[in-house]
């Protein structure tokens, strides 16, 4: 933390590299889904980078999977993932910072960043999570940069009090709380 004249500010020049997940995992354009669930589980990841001539085109996430694949009773071995991925893909470059890549996150309302290289090799993956490791200090203002920039009443993000991700919280007392804590406190 320094202090800039008369208002405090947090460092948030950390290189990429020091904090971003190296080799992540990747699947091919042409691949089913169901091969993509199955990297996913041996990888214990959240999410494959669409490759395409090696490449990044696109991600495939949990989400995709669920809301794309299982909830249309789909067939996980017929859907490709070129199907279902998000696309565009937004990436950010490995000479940029963990500063550089919340506010990324927040503009373009992603909780996963490709990291590439100058020849847009995907080299590394960097998840809000991620970020949320740095320090406390940042860990406050992310937190308020994400609310500034979401809808108040349901929010994906990490519980304040669990420390858990969820796709479901809420704020309750300026706190942010997932379901499993709301019902704790007897909260709806």
């Amino acid at each position: 933390m320094k202090k800039t004249s008369n208002a405090i500010s947090f460092e948030t020049r950390v290189p990429l590299k020091e904090i971003m997940h190296h080799n992540p995992t990747t699947i091919n354009w042409g691949s089913t889904v169901a091969k993509a669930a199955a990297r996913m589980c041996h990888d214990d990841v959240g999410s494959c980078i669409v490759l395409k001539r090696n490449l990044p085109v696109g991600i495939v996430t949990e989400q995709d999977i669920n809301c794309k694949v299982v909830a249309k009773d789909s067939k996980p071995s017929s859907v490709h993932v070129e199907d279902i991925m998000s696309t565009p893909l937004i990436t950010v470059s490995e000479d940029k910072t963990v500063g550089d890549a919340a506010h990324m996150m927040v503009k373009h309302r992603v909780r996963r960043l490709p990291v590439v290289n100058e020849d847009n090799k995907v080299i590394g993956i960097l998840a809000v999570r991620d970020l949320l490791t740095v320090s406390t200090e940042q860990n406050e203002i992310l937190m308020d940069l994400i609310d500034i920039n979401r809808e108040e009443s349901v929010d994906p993000g990490v519980c304040n009090r669990c420390s858990q991700m969820s796709d479901d919280l809420k704020r309750v007392d300026n706190v942010m709380l997932c379901a499993r804590c709301r019902e704790e406190d007897n909260i709806t």
